[in-house]
């Protein structure tokens, strides 16, 4: 990408106040997925992609992210931190972990930290390059929470629908950000009330469509479910490591 140092920005901040008690120690991103926080997954995720810098904005607990991750080089990448001393909201912590980034022309992917994908990022770059806009947001099918049924005028039920999609798309929280529109962010608030619709309004926001896998933990169930869909995140960063380890052993001793 341009012969630059490929960087990501995490938002990992968030309280989780309807995942307590699992959160009363930890922010959000640090709840466990088996036996490794959920923050594990985006950091692998990323490094897989080719990202090599990552700046995570934590607040809330930020301690639990530092000492696990440390400056991120057992992971593969290298990690700084941006400490927000009180809550900017998450435009605001956008805007100042983006003060952490190395200098760069290249696009740097912004994500929530409690969001997991398999995301192609080619496909996010490639689109945000030929959209020619400041940033390009990852849209995805909106999924009915429920069961829905069809019926017939007279009152029958005709059809079960489980948890259909719905003709809609949600912003899922993925974006590619050109370096100099941070300072468009707000110093305090959200992004996407105080920033996103004026973008929009003036066709300045690009949409990358993705229909794979998508989900964002808000919940004890939404956490439930994840843990049985675990085997479509692949492996850990541990886990992966340890069998790069494996094959480097094999190949040498071959």
């Amino acid at each position: 990408m341009r012969g630059q140092t490929l960087q990501a920005i995490i938002l990992a901040g968030g309280r989780g106040e309807r995942l307590r008690p699992l959160t009363d120690d930890r922010p959000k991103p640090m709840v466990l997925v088996g036996d490794v926080p959920l923050l594990c997954y985006s950091i692998r995720w990323l490094k897989n992609a080719g990202i090599e810098r990552i700046v995570i904005s934590c607040g809330y607990r930020h301690s639990s992210i530092s000492d696990y991750f440390g400056d991120g080089s057992k992971f593969g990448v290298s990690i700084d931190y941006s400490v927000e001393q009180q809550p900017l909201g998450r435009g605001g912590g956008i805007k100042l972990a983006s003060k952490k980034l190395w200098a760069t022309k290249s696009p740097v992917i912004v994500l929530n930290g409690d969001t997991v994908t398999d995301l192609n990022l080619d496909d996010l770059y490639q689109e945000h390059a030929q959209g020619g806009k400041p940033i390009t947001i990852t849209a995805t099918p909106l999924h009915c929470s429920y069961g829905t049924i069809d019926l017939s005028d007279d009152g029958l039920a005709v059809a079960f629908r489980e948890k259909p999609i719905l003709p809609y798309w949600v912003n899922a929280g993925i974006y590619a950000v050109e370096p100099a529109t941070f300072a468009e962010f707000p110093d305090q608030g959200d992004h996407e009330e105080l920033l996103f619709p004026q973008l929009a309004k003036e066709l300045q926001l690009n949409a990358h469509k993705f229909k794979g896998f998508w989900k964002a933990i808000d919940t004890r169930k939404d956490l439930e479910d994840l843990k049985r869909e675990k085997h479509r995140l692949g492996p850990t960063i541990e886990q992966q490591e340890l069998s790069e380890l494996f094959n480097r052993r094999r190949s040498s001793s071959s």
